[in-house]
């Protein structure tokens, strides 16, 4: 003889032992214990979670002779008649596969028979199956009833039932389990029954059942039946590791090996889907994720390296993927190709793809450069001395210390070469319009408390003098001491000008006024004691 399945073992027969689905008990126990029940219910949500067992509560307590607090006592006779389906005060129709007008008609006319106890339930599951004629023939019982007649309509897809239908319902929606509540329920099923189950083996089950009471408890049943060790296959997580460390050879390895194991593509892709989204979720709204507490802290973690924008974009393309496994004549192909793109997404030019390389270069230690920044320049260290209009002189250090001198807390003043280096920086921090005239500014040398930098044209300059407030503050902060700034034109190089008298950055104003030399003159005084001679009149 077949032994009873533990989902129908431990099925719930009273409010009290609900698990996860507190706001449905609650409205349900106070409307009985004040006598408030109404006439019509919309029970809808996802499969395994209490639907069908809260009618047949429900039933019981409505008709239990020794209720309690809006609860049945589960032992008087209208109470176990209900529990071994005999009782004539309870009919539960499948309206998947009574869908009909006939069907329809049939209980209608069930409904104005009398019966044994205070009420008759009528349990309609699956409602969203019925036709439009089925649906219209039952909108006038259902809006006036009998008075001891009460409709329960279940319904996993409540969207497709008829606004008609569930306005004239008590409208209550069942959610999925929480992980803990779930884990909790399964080691009390496992003490109960006696099974012999390891640690593994619970929170694998808990993983397979994704909210459902049900599903968990047909699967702890298959691992229990198995010997009652966890089964050791590739989980999605295996998977994503390989993604987050770019290891392409990895995931296909692990997608053999699923698929060597009896693993379908598309099955085996709604699950990464699945843990995906708990990564996102473990990310955005810590709440609202459905594994294990443990399970959820390895979720996190996995986000935190992976990136948020990386998740977002697997979560897009495997999604895609399910679209194309439908119809594809190798769905394992399709699949294979979508993970070695998203581990390979450094040769991607994809929108997603760049966003998250980003994301991983501001996550690590390199940063990309600030595309409204300047443009990065080369440092310049000139070899021949800047000929300036005021000279000043530097007083001479000592490497050597007085024994007396006292080490000095004050900030050490930045050299020009740390003013040149941190010229990008100093410009990243100003507005907009700043950044963008001072992302053409070259700085040429450092006189004293004055940074002589060199601007591209007149007009240039003039722009940057009426912008230079800031710019005054921001080299003060970065340089430690007060920094003023000092714009010069910069005039381009010439052929016939010699680069040792005229500068090609910044010439001076003597400079500016010798006279050009010919090309003859700058030969003679680059080879001294050299003869010229003039060949083109031979």
């Amino acid at each position: 003889m077949a032994t009873q399945s533990l989902y129908r073992r431990y099925r719930p027969r009273r409010f009290g032992e609900l698990k996860g689905q507190e706001h449905v008990v609650r409205a349900l126990r106070n409307a009985v214990a004040n006598d408030r029940g109404g006439q019509a219910y919309l029970f809808s949500g996802p499969r395994g979670t209490g639907k069908t067992s809260a009618a047949r509560i429900l039933a019981k307590v409505l008709n239990c002779t020794n209720p309690v607090e809006g609860e049945p006592c589960c032992e008087c006779e209208a109470c176990l008649a209900i529990e071994r389906g005999t009782s004539f005060d309870v009919l539960e129709l499948d309206a998947a596969s009574n869908n009909g007008v006939e069907n329809i008609r049939e209980l209608i006319e069930r409904a104005g028979m009398g019966n044994p106890g205070r009420h008759r339930v009528f349990i309609l599951d699956e409602v969203h199956m019925l036709t439009a004629g089925a649906e219209a023939a039952l909108l006038k019982t259902l809006e006036e009833p009998p008075p001891h007649v009460v409709f329960v309509l279940a319904t996993t897809d409540p969207q497709k039932v008829s606004e008609t239908i569930r306005s004239r319902t008590q409208h209550l929606q069942f959610r999925l389990l929480p992980a803990k509540d779930l884990e909790e329920h399964v080691r009390y099923v496992v003490r109960d029954a006696k099974l012999e189950v390891t640690a593994d083996a619970i929170r694998q089950a808990v993983e397979q059942g994704g909210g459902s009471a049900r599903d968990t408890l047909s699967a702890l049943e298959l691992i229990a039946a198995g010997g009652g060790e966890a089964e050791v296959f590739v989980r999605p997580e295996d998977v994503i590791e390989s993604l987050i460390s770019h290891d392409a050879a990895a995931v296909l390895t692990q997608v053999g090996a699923a698929m060597q194991r009896g693993h379908d593509p598309k099955a085996f892709t709604e699950q990464l889907v699945r843990f995906l989204r708990e990564m996102f979720l473990s990310s955005m709204a810590p709440q609202l994720v459905q594994l294990a507490e443990d399970h959820a802290r390895t979720a996190a973690d996995m986000t935190a390296r992976y990136g948020v924008a990386s998740v977002v974009r697997a979560i897009e393309v495997l999604g895609e993927a399910l679209v194309d496994i439908r119809r594809a004549p190798d769905p394992r192909l399709v699949l294979e190709v979508t993970l070695v793109r998203l581990a390979s997404d450094v040769v991607a030019n994809d929108t997603a793809s760049l966003l998250a390389r980003l994301e991983r270069l501001e996550s690590g230690t390199s940063r990309p450069r600030d595309v409204t920044g300047p443009i990065p320049r080369p440092r310049l260290t000139p070899t021949t001395p800047v000929a300036t209009s005021r000279p000043s002189k530097q007083p001479e250090r000592t490497s050597e210390k007085s024994p007396s001198q006292e080490p000095s807390t004050a900030p050490t003043p930045a050299t020009t070469d740390d003013l040149v280096a941190a010229w990008p920086n100093v410009i990243r921090t100003l507005k907009a319009t700043q950044r963008a005239l001072f992302s053409a500014v070259d700085v040429i040398a450092r006189e004293g408390d004055t940074l002589v930098v060199s601007a591209p044209s007149d007009m240039h300059k003039k722009k940057c003098l009426e912008l230079s407030e800031q710019v005054h503050a921001a080299l003060s902060a970065a340089a430690g001491t007060p920094i003023t700034l000092d714009i010069r034109v910069q005039v381009p190089r010439t052929s016939h000008t010699s680069p040792s008298s005229r500068p090609s950055s910044i010439p001076n104003d003597s400079a500016a006024d010798a006279p050009t030399e010919s090309v003859v003159d700058e030969i003679a005084r680059q080879f001294p004691g050299a003869r010229i001679v003039d060949t083109s009149k031979n």
